[in-house]
């Protein structure tokens, strides 16, 4: 639990000068800040904030991760290049994270969101934030729109649970990366909007989207892993919270909630079984993993770290019809047609060749983050 005096301690770290203070819409602020002294040092840095708004004891939860607001500086304006382009600094498994809105296609390199954490963007006309918190392994796509209002994401500087705590610049509401909630401010208890996404390699990306766009690194040189060794770090950190011991806490697994219902897929079962038919509720799943991705939180080079895979989730209903996958020889077919399947739940050969499975909302976390925000998750094959 972080202590008054701990908090202090980053709240005057964070200050920042000639803030005009807010006046707060409640009588009884919460504990830190019925400390006058404490809610001045607040308010000279998030004058906005309502921080008599929040998820209860969220402020014995949240730390400083030893930045400023966007001291880890958020991409407002991105760039993109062809793929002709990016294939000049990215090697096959570079992992990317692919998004596709409206029929465009872009990826966004770990590289480079390693070193930024979010991207602030509009694709297809729609207004998106691409988000990579490397503390958690936790990379996921939100609508930037909220209520009408179109809002851009910075990095705050603080951590709960280890994960990114984003800070809109409308209100000034903070927001948890791993679940897309706003925990602090008026948006508290607002869900942002899931965008399909998948983390891949960058060969499974220009096998899938040979017009895509990638996110230009500009004339700056990335591809460094400042977190050198974290995958294999047996206490995360920040991380204040207790360790769910049913697996390592850096394990990957392939976090997914459908109809209220949490379920982890570990990576080590994933690269295994390569397919798992799996029913969640009454939705009736499948989870794909093929190799081909680097881990970008390995080795000090990205591009020479172990290679991790990708994995991504897809309803088995299709047409009207209940599919059931296996592996054969590495490849994905499903048993009712044998028609082969991509990594992008596309039917890549076979009867059903074009077919598009529809995906589920599913991303790739550290385990040890998963727990802490889905602590009554099930773990598949435990």
């Amino acid at each position: 639990m972080v202590t008054r005096v701990s908090l202090l301690i980053w709240l005057v770290a964070l200050l920042l000068p000639g803030v005009a203070q807010a006046q707060l819409s409640c009588t009884n602020p919460p504990p830190p800040f019925d400390d006058e002294g404490t809610l001045r040092r607040w308010q000279s840095v998030w004058d906005l904030t309502d921080i008599c708004l929040g998820v209860e004891g969220v402020f014995d939860q949240i730390l400083s991760g030893g930045v400023g607001r966007d001291g880890i500086p958020p991409i407002d304006t991105p760039v993109f290049d062809t793929l002709a382009v990016a294939d000049e600094w990215l090697q096959d498994a570079s992992p990317v994270i692919a998004v596709e809105v409206g029929g465009l296609a872009r990826a966004y390199p770990l590289a480079i969101l390693t070193r930024h954490e979010i991207v602030n963007d509009r694709l297809g006309g729609e207004p998106i934030a691409v988000t990579f918190c490397p503390l958690c392994n936790s990379a996921v796509v939100f609508h930037r729109e909220v209520g009408g209002d179109t809002l851009r994401f910075g990095v705050s500087g603080l951590l709960r649970n280890s994960d990114l705590v984003m800070w809109d610049d409308l209100t000034q509401s903070l927001w948890q990366q791993l679940t897309g909630e706003g925990i602090v401010g008026s948006y508290t208890g607002t869900l942002l909007d899931l965008v399909p996404s998948q983390l891949v390699g960058y060969a499974a990306f220009k096998q899938q989207y040979p017009a895509g766009e990638v996110l230009s690194p500009g004339s700056r040189q990335y591809g460094r892993n400042p977190y050198v060794g974290y995958d294999s770090n047996p206490r995360p950190f920040l991380f204040r919270g207790e360790l769910d011991t049913r697996l390592r806490p850096t394990e990957r697994v392939l976090g997914t909630v459908q109809d209220g219902i949490a379920v982890a897929y570990p990576f080590e079962i994933l690269a295994r079984d390569i397919v798992l038919n799996d029913s969640i509720g009454e939705r009736d799943a499948a989870a794909f993993w093929q190799p081909g991705t680097y881990s970008a939180l390995d080795d000090s080079l990205i591009d020479r770290s172990v290679d991790v895979g990708m994995a991504a989730l897809f309803s088995r209903e299709w047409n009207g019809q209940l599919l059931t996958f296996q592996a054969q020889a590495g490849r994905i077919v499903d048993e009712q047609t044998g028609s082969e399947w991509s990594i992008f739940g596309r039917a890549i050969a076979g009867e059903l060749a074009g077919a598009e499975l529809q995906p589920l909302h599913a991303f790739p976390h550290f385990w040890f983050a998963w727990a802490a925000f889905y602590p009554q998750t099930t773990v598949y094959g435990s």
